[in-house]
């Protein structure tokens, strides 16, 4: 007899099941809160219309052709800063885990240093660096790599303190069982810890690609030509600045949904609980 396994939620973990009386207070709750959110709504409709915005010559673009083949141009630009930093930013961050966990006290300090450096710097931070530094030091890097390097490295503090909990999550008795047996250190963490690591913490690495992919938004900063560089050319060229966000704001929030629900799939695929 098979059961289904269903991810617990937020309320789950933190708070008992509601009673009749909590649950109809909710529905209330809900019924209000989504009654003030429409009337938000139709008061910032109203104002478009007002203002103008809502004119047909702002949102005859995206009948045009020409226009979303140049907003997926973009999109594949985003596409690949998001993928090749992230392929970064798994390497390296399982790098800076190892070098933490390894027990030798010098390296782990580093490693330590290096994440916590990682984690506490603004993304555009590191772009303005790579965008300057290399410039004065004779180096010309491809806008490409001036906006997929810092987006790597600062997620890749993230990703080492991902790996190191599923690192953690792992029985200690199953190390303490293949030390006894004659296995080194190092052949527990690649034979026993690691492929059970990965498999708690695949969810959130894939989670984590939202975070990149929100990251390569100010590659304005370098002139690449992502999806919103080539949204900005647009509302320079048609003065269409409101209706143009709308529509890319839609099509990020689509594509990080899609991420989410990626990460949610593969938890309920490999058995790993998340809280949503």
């Amino acid at each position: 007899m098979s059961t289904s396994r269903t991810a617990p939620s937020m309320r789950d973990a933190l708070y008992e099941a509601p009673g009749p009386r909590m649950r109809r207070k909710i529905r209330v709750g809900t019924a209000v809160a989504g009654a003030l959110v429409l009337l938000a709504v139709a008061a910032i409709v109203r104002q478009f219309w007002v203002t103008g915005q809502l004119a047909p010559r702002y949102w005859s673009l995206f009948l045009q052709w020409t226009t979303w083949r140049f907003l997926g141009q973009g999109l594949l630009g985003t596409v690949a800063v998001a993928l090749a930093a992230g392929a970064i930013a798994l390497v390296l961050g399982l790098a800076l885990m190892l070098g933490r966990t390894s027990g030798v006290r010098p390296l782990a300090a580093v490693c330590r240093v290096v994440t916590d450096f990682f984690r506490g710097v603004p993304s555009l931070l590191l772009i303005y660096f790579f965008f300057f530094v290399p410039a004065q030091l004779g180096m010309k890097l491809p806008s490409f790599w001036m906006l997929t390097l810092p987006v790597a490295l600062a997620a890749s503090g993230v990703l080492a303190e991902v790996f190191r909990a599923g690192v953690n999550a792992v029985p200690r008795g199953q190390v303490e069982a293949g030390l006894s047996i004659g296995l080194s250190s190092a052949k527990v963490m690649r034979r026993i810890v690691l492929p059970q690591a990965v498999r708690y913490v695949i969810p959130s690495l894939i989670a984590q690609l939202v975070v990149v992919v929100k990251d390569t938004t100010v590659a304005y900063v370098v002139s690449y030509p992502d999806l919103m560089q080539n949204a900005r050319v647009l509302i320079t060229s048609y003065d269409a600045l409101v209706s143009m966000y709308l529509v890319i704001a839609v099509i990020y929030i689509l594509i990080n949904y899609a991420i989410n629900r990626a990460s949610v799939y593969v938890a309920n695929r490999t058995g790993v609980k998340i809280i949503r």
